[in-house]
């Protein structure tokens, strides 16, 4: 029997939503999606999904973010009216987990509700009132929930367990490359460094809402004087800088190509750059410090080499594989001195290195999703224990 899923959106342009979606799918199940609009709907082609606005919500606007959840949970009856009842609740992120359970009360009390929290929001480890508030609503709406996803061990051991107060089994799911035909990716993409006289280039794709990094690639890619070029792709959070595209379009050897579709163009993007930029400052210390990035596990498969900084859970992850560079600050001076003495033979031995990772390391396959629909599915009432049910993924740090 298919599995029903009804998957609460925080961003409904976010890309990992489209991805997630895609994923479940694969898996075998049906997927409805209700969430908050920020920008273009990345599920506006997926034909087969019913997709429900529940409001509008802006980056880097905690008060209109919370008065458009309040404004949803007032109309959640109405707008759910004409969706089938689920089997399953995924809530992506605390906005949406204010729905779930009282979503759940409108379809019938025992639909199991997951958390899927892929980011630990700054306000959530504010030691002052608001993060006291903050973790007390996510305790509160959390209780009602019977399984946490999350995307980094570094999220567990520094948040989850001793500061969330949640208690419920967690699944670690990476943020790998959705991969649902493996020969496309079972070949992996020769080491090509830049012809004669021509730039080493580094790649930043994906959510771009670091204003730290891009201060240090502009300034690094001016110092380099054409040896080096930056690469942006995606999606900026125009809330974090004060005028992204002027910046980029004054900064001298620095491209910005606009968005893409993941999964559909990584190959491309990816292998027309050499290094993949796995740094982020956007909450320093904090959640950057803990996190696993998209472009990390997109870079590896396609053979980009990534840049990483040390003492970070992406800087641990590339060290304890020896797969990449990891430096301990990420200053212009400090990537000029990395590329002043980068030559084809150390670029050769570092994508070499990354060559020998295993496939199963940057993708999620069609059997990783359907071991995801069954851990989910083992989450019905009418489901015995999930003992039998196979691992979805397995992190390593």
């Amino acid at each position: 029997m298919t599995l029903n899923v009804l998957y609460l959106a925080h961003d409904l342009a976010d890309a990992a939503i489209r991805r997630r979606v895609l994923t479940l799918k694969a898996g075998g199940a049906g997927v409805t999606v209700a969430g908050f609009k920020r920008g273009a709907n990345v599920l506006a082609d997926e034909h087969d999904v019913t997709t429900t606005v529940l409001g509008r919500t802006a980056d880097a606007r905690f008060a209109q973010r919370i008065g458009a959840v309040v404004g949803a949970r007032m109309t959640l009856r109405r707008r759910l009216a004409a969706i089938r009842r689920p089997d399953v609740i995924i809530a992506r992120n605390l906005e949406t987990l204010a729905l779930a359970g009282q979503a759940a009360s409108l379809f019938g009390g025992d639909i199991p509700v997951v958390y899927e929290c892929l980011d630990i929001h700054r306000l959530l480890l504010d030691e002052g009132v608001k993060g006291r508030l903050m973790r007390q609503a996510q305790r509160y709406f959390g209780s009602r929930a019977s399984l946490l996803i999350t995307s980094s061990p570094a999220f567990v051991e520094n948040f989850f367990k001793p500061r969330s107060g949640l208690d419920m089994p967690v699944l670690l799911l990476e943020n790998k490359v959705l991969a649902l035909k493996p020969e496309l990716v079972s070949t992996f993409p020769a080491p090509r460094p830049p012809k004669a006289d021509r730039p080493w280039r580094i790649g930043w794709f994906g959510a771009i809402r670091c204003r730290k990094s891009l201060d240090i690639l502009t300034e690094f890619a001016a110092r380099m004087d054409g040896k080096v070029e930056i690469v942006l792709r995606g999606r900026p959070a125009h809330s974090e800088f004060d005028d992204f595209h002027a910046t980029v379009n004054t900064a001298p050897h620095v491209e910005f190509h606009g968005a893409y579709r993941n999964p559909e163009d990584l190959a491309a993007i990816y292998q027309d750059v050499h290094f993949t930029w796995a740094i982020d400052f956007f909450e320093e210390g904090l959640n950057s410090s803990w996190l696993l990035p998209n472009r990390l596990y997109e870079g590896g498969l396609h053979g980009a080499v990534p840049i990483a900084l040390s003492g970070t859970e992406t800087g641990r992850f590339v060290g304890n594989r020896d797969i990449g560079v990891t430096i301990d600050s990420a200053m212009p001076e400090t990537l000029a001195a990395l590329f002043d003495g980068m030559t084809e033979a150390r670029y050769d031995d570092l994508a070499s290195r990354l060559a020998g990772v295993e496939r199963n390391q940057w993708v999620t396959g069609p059997a990783e999703c359907r071991a995801l629909v069954a851990r989910l599915a083992a989450l019905r009432p009418s489901v015995s224990s999930p003992a039998d049910v196979p691992a979805v993924s397995t992190v390593q740090s």
